[in-house]
């Protein structure tokens, strides 16, 4: 049995609960509470050194890096139906697999400018928000998220975020015009690996960052909300009114992120 640790709403998370679903393995639910802590315990730390979600642990064998499960189980449990045959289709999915590292990093940089940090910022006092983030094991991310807390959206991270972000946006249009999925007519590996970041920047109220210069991403999104998976790992595992609650309190903030994207164009 495969054994997954994970945050519910954790958007590396329901990357890789979304592609067990469509590969149709069950596996043996390890929650942790983000929120707690839980990801800091000496001995999740002894499976993931870098105190993140997600961890996958498939016999004994320990594997880290969503988009690098993501293609382990295709690859192991699916015959690679998932990553496309041809060889310059799988080279794009393949990109589209490395290119998360940044688009995760930029969708973490909104949450933790917005959203997040007026929550911690209301709920805790300043030293006890230092403590936590002395945590953080590596200490390029505490960086960066002692900036967010100070600085919130006029971080230089949020501006560094914003500009992956159109680029891939513009990338997944284009692919788009030509396919129904991000790599061409067949739904795979791309489609899943991308779902849980555009699907939270939806949650934040932030759709305006692609609806009018990219208006296939939102078409795309729907089809991807409409999938059983989504249904079994997303909007059963998010309570409505988390759910409701993130949009609103994220949605105070879209006038200030549209203004910053509009500059930034």
């Amino acid at each position: 049995m495969l054994k997954l640790y994970h945050g519910v709403t954790s958007v590396c998370s329901i990357k890789v609960r979304i592609g067990l679903a469509e590969i149709g393995l069950n596996y043996e639910d390890q929650q942790l509470d983000l929120q707690k802590g839980d990801q800091f315990d000496p001995d999740y730390r002894k499976l993931n050194p870098a105190a993140v979600v997600p961890t996958l642990i498939d016999d004994g064998l320990i594997l880290l890096e969503s988009s690098l499960i993501l293609e382990y189980l295709d690859r192991t449990y699916n015959q690679n139906r998932l990553m496309p045959i041809d060889r310059a289709t799988a080279a794009a999915a393949r990109h589209w697999l490395l290119r998360c590292l940044a688009i995760h990093a930029a969708v973490n940089t909104l949450t933790f400018s917005t959203v997040n940090r007026k929550r911690q910022l209301a709920a805790k006092t300043l030293e006890e928000i230092e403590v936590m983030i002395a945590r953080m094991p590596d200490p390029v991310a505490q960086m960066k998220r002692k900036d967010l807390f100070a600085h919130g959206l006029n971080s230089s991270y949020v501006t560094q975020a914003l500009m992956h972000l159109r680029s891939a946006f513009a990338d997944m249009g284009k692919a788009l015009s030509e396919g129904e999925w991000v790599t061409g007519p067949e739904f795979g590996i791309a489609d899943i690996a991308l779902i849980s970041y555009i699907d939270r920047l939806e949650r934040l109220g932030f759709e305006g960052l692609w609806l009018a210069a990219e208006p296939r991403v939102a078409d795309w999104l729907a089809a991807m909300q409409s999938r059983p998976s989504y249904d079994v790992e997303v909007r059963s595992k998010i309570p409505a009114q988390a759910a409701a609650a993130m949009r609103r309190e994220g949605s105070e903030f879209w006038h200030e992120i549209d203004e910053l994207w509009r500059v930034s164009a």
